[in-house]
């Protein structure tokens, strides 16, 4: 499977001239997790995953999300199920050239957890080739179901220090990483002990009194557990001597000697590039973690010709985009709502093989009439935005953090064109309560009403196409079976999903209808059935459409 679908010719090598063998055929005795899960099973192969790689180091510093993800009680009894953003079950066949993993391994030969976890990763996303490139955060996001944000030191704002503190008091993931101007780069260490292109994890953040100032020091770990930053606030530094001893062992006592350092707070802006920050849904937080995040996630489509209306320099077509109504009601402790707004596009790394990548996406938010719903053209061309996202990009996901008023808002995703399609995801994150809506462009008729409602009752079930079908007495189904069903699901599915949606579905009834109408027209001797004279006709008049013709052959 994974080679047919491979079009990058390395990997399409790689997977050819190795072998898929199970975990008992690689080594005698294969153990899922030997001594407990951690950075030393995770060493990477000829797929060029690493930021997956850096994602789950970074997991494994986090045991509670990480049980979740990988359920260590498992074994290969039985098939291996993994709580990705989906429950995925694979079994433990992998790729080998002489009994050695082809992609990622761990240190040890007879264990297999972060090999497995990689293949459903891989399965979740279509294939191992689509796994090539990508952020740390995505998979962080995946592994958690959090929302991810990233600062670059050199511009971030100046309470980043409270905006880090926060998010550790939350149970957030974090990491940092030093940019690199050219592939020579990679991985090559400073002088002072660090390394540049290379995922650290931030573990730890304090103030603590130093020869009578105030000094904020952050902890950073590499994944390696070797490595280590070897200036001011290192390990055995001088600077510690100049620290009261009651608060030097408060602050080492959970410190370790594999990789973990501590630095102080202007130093690490002036060394580090890059911080991104995984905050956690609530029912991924610790029971003793402080705070925990209020979410709303709210979930759209760009349609062409409708939807798809583009950012706000296409004016004429900007407001028919979705548009989501946004309550912030309590005020935090500066009397403002303090929220993260992050818009994901779905599905776009599954749909590479179709030719299909990243769309530029970005999003505005504006203060929003408490008496109106959607929104028309005039509106937003008379009012500018509130906030927006910093710049539209092709990303999988883009989150901004904003500090607004209470009270009411409306949020605007879009793609920088107008007439692109594609499924996204917006999530808001808030300290405090929060309500957010989607808004309908037009009020539903009655017949929509009615059939959201019958859809909602038989939804789930592929005979959901034969019940709606069968509303027509006038025409014979006799050889329509749950096979057809199955095949005006996959035709109407467009977000690959494996279902049909209400949207979907909206769309199929039109089409039906018209069908019906058509077929009734042509079926002159009303038998319920067309003669192969009335068929001809009907597919003239049609111009031959495939999906008409499906369903007038299963009748005939």
């Amino acid at each position: 499977l994974y080679v047919l679908e491979c079009k990058n010719l390395n990997i399409c090598n790689v997977l050819l001239s190795s072998a898929v063998k199970c975990t008992n055929e690689i080594c005698k005795d294969p153990k899922y997790i030997l001594g407990g899960a951690d950075r030393t099973d995770i060493c990477q192969g000829q797929l060029g995953d690493c930021w997956l790689l850096a994602a789950i180091a970074s997991l494994t510093l986090h045991k509670e999300t990480l049980a979740r993800v990988i359920q260590p009680d498992q074994s290969f009894d039985r098939g291996i199920c993994w709580h990705l953003p989906l429950p995925v079950v694979v079994d433990d066949r992998l790729p080998c050239v002489r009994n050695q993993l082809v992609f990622l391994h761990s240190a040890d030969n007879n264990e297999f957890w972060s090999a497995l976890l990689e293949k459903a990763y891989a399965k979740l996303n279509g294939s191992y080739e689509a796994l090539k490139g990508g952020s740390t955060l995505e998979g962080m996001e995946d592994f958690t179901g959090g929302v991810g944000e990233m600062y670059e030191t050199k511009k971030a704002p100046s309470d980043l220090y409270t905006i880090l503190k926060k998010a550790l008091d939350r149970g957030s993931m974090m990491g940092c990483s030093i940019d690199i101007t050219s592939s020579a780069e990679s991985e090559a260490q400073t002088a002072s002990g660090l390394v540049k292109g290379h995922a650290y994890s931030i573990t730890g953040l304090t103030e603590v009194d130093y020869i009578g100032k105030k000094v904020k020091l952050i902890r950073v770990r590499n994944p390696w557990g070797q490595v280590e930053w070897n200036g001011p606030w290192s390990d055995n530094s001088r600077e510690w001597s100049g620290v009261d001893k009651a608060e030097k062992t408060r602050v080492l006592e959970n410190s370790t000697d594999d990789g973990e350092f501590w630095m102080e707070f202007e130093d690490f802006k002036a060394n580090y590039d890059r911080v991104e920050i995984c905050n956690l849904t609530p029912d991924s937080l610790m029971d003793d973690t402080k705070k925990k995040w209020v979410v709303n996630v709210l979930e759209g489509n760009w349609i062409r010709g409708s939807t798809a209306g583009g950012c706000r320099n296409f004016i004429d077509t900007f407001w028919t985009n979705p548009q989501f109504k946004l309550k912030l009601e309590d005020a935090d402790g500066d009397g403002r709502c303090s929220v993260i707004v992050a818009l994901m596009q779905k599905n776009r790394r599954k749909l590479r093989k179709e030719g299909l990548d990243l769309e530029t996406i970005g999003f505005a938010i504006y203060q929003a009439p408490n008496d109106e719903d959607h929104l028309e053209k005039d509106f937003f061309r008379f009012n500018s935005s509130k906030a927006r996202s910093r710049t539209y990009i092709n990303m999988r996901e883009i989150s901004e953090r904003f500090s607004l008023e209470p009270g009411s808002y409306l949020v605007v995703p879009t793609t920088f064109q107008p007439h692109i399609e594609a499924d996204f995801a917006l999530r808001v994150f808030s300290e405090s309560k929060a309500e957010a809506m989607y808004i309908s462009i037009i009020e539903e008729t009655p017949e929509e009403k009615g059939l959201r409602s019958l859809f909602e009752q038989i939804a789930g079930s592929v005979r959901l196409i034969l019940y709606f079908i069968y509303f027509w007495k006038e025409i014979k189904f006799d050889g329509l079976t749950l096979n057809t069903c199955h095949s005006i699901i996959n035709l109407m599915d467009v977000d690959n999903s494996g279902m049909i949606e209400f949207q979907e579905f909206k769309v199929f009834w039109e089409k039906l209808k018209k069908w019906m109408m058509l077929f009734l027209s042509y079926d002159t001797d009303r038998s319920g059935r067309m003669s192969s004279y009335e068929l001809r006709l009907a597919l003239k008049a049609v111009g031959r459409s495939l999906f008409v013709l499906l369903l007038l052959v299963q009748t005939f």
